[in-house]
């Protein structure tokens, strides 16, 4: 994209059509089981990487060797094999945005956490953030999940001996009428 943005290069056009389409037999196809997006991702979306494997192929020779097209286009044609997994294998997703999604609040977390002010600071944030991303990571909400935790050992509802059951992937909420009694 970013290439195409500073050349608006015919080629570059083509290559993002194709992938657009890509994608959108993914939206399509998206929620169903991995058998199902493996029949529909070889029928549909095999040949359209064919033609993308084919359009690479043919414009590497016409394209200085040195540009930028062509350095994208042998990055992609080294990486092929990787780039066509989701076509063999139906749980496999087609790009890794899912992941990078989930993994950039842990970078924005590390820069902020360079303010942290002092040894003890940066001590009880990671803390905080390991808390956090541990009720995140059992299907929590966090602010939710850690305001009930506080709340129950302030009160002392929970003895010292009995805080694992506050632990994330041990956790329930509060009654109803314990909330409200809370509030």
């Amino acid at each position: 994209m970013d290439l195409h943005k500073s050349t608006r290069s015919p080629i570059t056009a083509q290559i993002i059509a194709l992938l657009g389409r890509i994608y959108r037999i993914e939206a399509e196809i998206r929620g169903t089981s991995a058998e199902n997006r493996l029949l529909a991702r070889q029928e549909k979306s095999g040949p359209i990487m064919e033609e993308l494997k084919a359009l690479l192929d043919d414009t590497l020779p016409r394209v200085s060797q040195v540009s930028d097209l062509a350095k994208h286009i042998r990055y992609a044609q080294g990486h092929w094999r990787g780039l066509t997994l989701f076509l063999e294998d139906g749980r496999v997703e087609v790009d890794n945005n899912m992941i990078e999604r989930q993994m950039r609040p842990i970078g924005i977390g590390r820069r902020n956490s360079l303010f942290a002010g002092n040894e003890g600071g940066a001590h009880t944030w990671a803390v905080l953030a390991s808390l956090l991303q541990t009720a995140k990571l059992n299907g929590l909400d966090p602010y939710t999940w850690l305001n009930d935790v506080l709340a129950r050992m302030v009160s002392v509802e929970i003895l010292n001996n009995d805080l694992d059951q506050l632990l994330a992937w041990n956790w329930r909420p509060a009654e109803p009428t314990a909330m409200r009694l809370a509030a």
